[in-house]
């Protein structure tokens, strides 16, 4: 079991090149590795034991895989945090992780500062790359100290935060097994063949979007323990992630609708300008992909997107081109050791068809969310448990989500799934970008609003507004249809292009409270 691994393919081929960014710097595997190998001395060193935490506040660079690749050989819990936030959410995280380290990078350096006076890091446990007044640089700490491979390894974890939709994040932690890291980084690597890919030289994983995210991480380290190349993006563009995938022939990657979204929005010159016959599979997840958009990406890039649904806590489904298009709109079926029932908030399973609460099975992926064993029982149903999600099972087994169960709208009784509607408005050649939400309406509780980013050039002035009406008549049942429409600059997405819907619902709930 243990023949993949990061570390089996740097024994085995340790001049391979193994990781690269845009800017044609690359490490081969016994660079990475070496680079890794002082770095877990170095924690050590610092009284770092397995069970303890490191959190990372970096951008998308050899650091970010460093700090994986160190923190999963000495059982330690890797707590990659969102460098978007301000210093006070950053301070809280590593507070409640209990963080023994911060790895801050210096473009950070107020937020790292700030976070580590708040959460009374002590000096030892303050290290940067690049300069951070009162932080001791990496290289510093990792001089001298021996490349080789370290003793006593044992497998480590990654413990991410999930944003929620209220209150504070939670670090979903699971236990610490005692399993050897070449053994678990074989595992990883296998989760890969799920979506048809394969250990063979020439696969390129490009990496376009945040390694603090859960699935960006999951599939960029799956992709070094099964011996790919990985090639890092810190700025994501389109017609830049077309460059790299004809200058670096990528196979796989990870992506999100929003970034499909942008790639359909490029000119035809572009499109058809850059080699793309290296892709493999392009996997996405995160949000559900209008229907129109992902049709679109399949006859422009072939049966190479594939799609599946889980979560920071587990999962979960996966559907192939060929699925998808037999079901148009699925996110697939089970994935082999898991299981999805669907209930109502009575806790009755739901028929063929109909919408419910989604539930996935833990199986032996046991986790909770750290130090709230409410919340943690709160998501349980039995051997399953859920983020929330409303969706429903067809006949043949495969989940149909309609949206987050805090995002669903009630109008006058009636469900109401803004993640509909979004597809819709998604698909006039004049919107950029939009999103839709309840907001209060004296007589039926909730009115549907939308918000829309115009694209490049266009007026966002009452025309268009009538203009977006107008295209939904036909297209959406009366009830579905925004009352209004606001217009905004720029969407507030994170570069993974996560939607923080509640900063544009929730002005218009002040002094106001949402049944959900």
């Amino acid at each position: 079991m243990s023949e993949y691994g990061f570390w089996k393919t740097a024994e085995r081929e340790p001049n391979r090149r193994i990781l690269a960014d845009l800017d044609g710097k690359s490490l081969t595997a016994h660079e990475l590795a070496s680079e890794a190998n002082r770095l877990t001395r170095a924690l050590r060193k610092m009284g770092l034991v397995p069970g303890d935490a490191v959190a990372t506040c970096l951008p998308n660079g050899v650091e970010m895989i460093q700090a994986y690749l160190a923190t999963f050989q000495a059982g330690f819990y890797l707590v990659p945090i969102n460098h978007h936030l301000v210093a006070s959410e950053v301070g809280y995280i590593l507070a409640d992780c209990e963080a023994k380290a911060l790895i801050g990078h210096e473009q950070f350096a107020a937020i790292c500062r700030g976070a580590a006076d708040e959460a009374r890091l002590p000096p030892s446990g303050r290290l940067s790359v690049g300069k951070i007044e009162g932080f001791t640089s990496l290289s510093t700490v990792t001089a001298g100290l021996s490349g080789d491979l370290p003793e006593d390894r044992i497998a480590g974890q990654v413990m991410n935060y999930t944003s929620g939709t209220t209150g504070r994040p939670k670090g979903v932690r699971r236990t610490l097994a005692p399993v050897d890291p070449d053994m678990m980084g074989s595992l990883y690597a296998l989760f890969l063949a799920m979506f048809g890919v394969q250990p063979e030289s020439g696969n390129v994983h490009l990496c376009g979007s945040p390694l603090y995210h859960t699935a960006v991480l999951m599939f960029a380290a799956s992709s070094l323990h099964f011996g790919h190349e990985v090639v890092l993006m810190d700025k994501w563009t389109p017609e830049n992630c077309l460059v790299a995938i004809e200058k670096h022939h990528v196979t796989t990657s990870h992506m999100v609708p929003t970034q499909f979204h942008r790639l359909l929005s490029l000119p035809e010159s572009a499109k058809k300008k850059y080699d793309l016959s290296s892709l493999r599979a392009m996997i996405h997840a995160a949000a559900p992909c209008p229907v129109d958009v992902k049709r679109r990406m399949i006859e422009w890039w072939g049966p190479t997107i594939f799609e599946y649904y889980a979560a920071s806590e587990g999962g979960g489904t996966l559907v192939s081109p060929a699925e998808w298009m037999r079901f148009p709109g699925t996110v697939g079926k089970a994935w082999p050791s898991s299981d999805i029932k669907i209930f109502d908030d009575d806790g009755n399973e739901m028929a063929v068809d109909k919408p419910g609460t989604v539930f996935m099975l833990l199986g032996s992926n046991d986790f909770k969310y750290h130090k709230d064993d409410k919340k943690t029982a709160a998501n349980r149903r039995g051997q399953y448990f859920t983020v929330g999600d409303i969706g429903y099972l067809n006949s043949e087994g495969y989940l149909f989500l309609c949206d987050r169960k805090a995002d669903m709208i009630i109008s006058g009784g009636v469900n109401i799934y803004p993640a509909e509607i979004e597809s819709v408005l998604l698909t006039h050649p004049k919107v950029a970008d939009a999103a839709v939400f309840g907001i209060p309406h004296t007589d039926w509780g909730e009115e549907v609003k939308a918000v829309i980013e115009p694209a490049d050039g266009v007026a966002a002035d009452q025309r268009f507004a009538d203009e977006i009406l107008a295209f939904c008549e036909g297209k959406l049942a009366k009830y579905k249809r925004p009352k209004t429409i606001d217009f905004i600059t720029a969407m507030p997405r994170d570069p993974n292009g996560k939607l923080y819907k509640r900063k544009l619902r929730d002005p218009y709930w002040a002094g106001r409270d949402r049944a959900i």
